[in-house]
This record gives C-alpha cells, sequence and structure tokens, in this order.
C-alpha cells in the first residue's frame, strides 16, 4: 500500500488580528490615547502596514460599544480610513469631529478643514484653511503653558512623554499636507512629509 502525504497548509495568521473583547473593554483613554511603546489600543492595530481598515473597524466597533464616546474617536476612524486611502468614507467622520466654534480656541476647524480640502483635493481651499490656521493667537492664561520659541509643551500621564508641538496645534501636519499635495494622504499625514514641511 502507498500513502500519500499531502502538505497541510499552514493556517495564515492575519496581521491584523486582535483580541475585540480585550480592546473593547478598555477605557476611552487607554484604547485612544495609550502612546507609549508605539501605541496600544487602536494604535496598535494602526500602526501594522496594511491594517488601516482593521483600525477603522475597530474604533467604529468601540463607538458602536460606547455610546457617547469623544467625537475624536470618529476622527481617528476618518484618518485610519484616509491612511486605507478611502477617502469618500473618511470625509464624514472628520467632519463629524468639528468642534462648536466658542469651544474652539486652538483652530481645530481650521485642522479640519485642511484635512478635508486635502482628501477632496482642493489646494485653494487647503491654503486657505492653513492662513486661517495660522492666525490663531496663542491664549495667554487660560490653563495653557508658556508659549516657548514657538513651542508648547504639557504633561502627559504617568510613564509617558510630555507632549511638545508647535503652535498653533497641528500646523506641521497641515505644512505637510501641502508639501505632498499629490501624494496619498497615509503618505502626506507621515513623518518624511511633516519633515519636509517644517
Amino acid at each position: 500500500m502507498i500513502v500519500i502525504l499531502a502538505p497541510v497548509a499552514a493556517e495564515a495568521v492575519d496581521p491584523c488580528a486582535y483580541d475585540k473583547e480585550a480592546m473593547l473593554s478598555l477605557s476611552e483613554n487607554a484604547f485612544d490615547q495609550n502612546l507609549a511603546n508605539g501605541g496600544g489600543g487602536w494604535r496598535a492595530v494602526a500602526k501594522i502596514s496594511g491594517c488601516e481598515r482593521a483600525a477603522a473597524g475597530l474604533l467604529a466597533a468601540y463607538r458602536a460599544a460606547h455610546p457617547g464616546s469623544d467625537p475624536m474617536l470618529a476622527w481617528h476612524e476618518g484618518q485610519a480610513l484616509a491612511s486605507a486611502g478611502e477617502y469618500a468614507d473618511a470625509i464624514p467622520l472628520l467632519e463629524s469631529a468639528r468642534k462648536p466654534e466658542d469651544q474652539d480656541p486652538t483652530g481645530w476647524n481650521h485642522y479640519v478643514d485642511a484635512t478635508v480640502a486635502f482628501l477632496r483635493h482642493d489646494k485653494a481651499v487647503l491654503l486657505a484653511a492653513r492662513q486661517h490656521l495660522t492666525a490663531i493667537k496663542y491664549p495667554i492664561g487660560a490653563g495653557f503653558p508658556p508659549l516657548n520659541d514657538g513651542y508648547v509643551e504639557f504633561r502627559a500621564p504617568a510613564g509617558q512623554p510630555p507632549v511638545r508641538f508647535r503652535w498653533p496645534p497641528n500646523i506641521e501636519v497641515v505644512d505637510a499636507l501641502v508639501v505632498c499635495f499629490n501624494r496619498p494622504y497615509e503618505e502626506a499625514y507621515g513623518p518624511t512629509c511633516r519633515n519636509r514641511g517644517s
């Protein structure tokens, strides 16, 4: 008797797999703002090349499981979709993260406008949004630390480095979107374009 052994196909491991139950049980802060070691929560999925859609799906699932969660989760879901090249699906999520005008001392809505303009490939609107963002004056007092050489620094949660950024917030990203206007969002948002924009 001749026995022919067929090769057993190794079960493919999904590089984007995650423990959904564990992720959905995280506090909102741990799920969204854990920046340690390259990022936890949804960021642990998003940082894997090719897993942007999976990260967006995880963000959508978290928002569904936690009604009333911060609008920043919708923003990050939109960013993940934009990184996957799904601009049309990303835009409504990004726009939903707008703040009421009287609650926007840092020009967040101008950053939203710039990002959406980039995704719509509208350079004139992108440049106008950048101009509006650069006109935002630094709010002296109001819980803001002193501005030093154009930079502001906030203390971060224990175990994480301080958050330091150029004023106004997100100007480095907007400059990168301008410099890399004809590139995909994933690339324009990334460090290479940011370094070219500063």
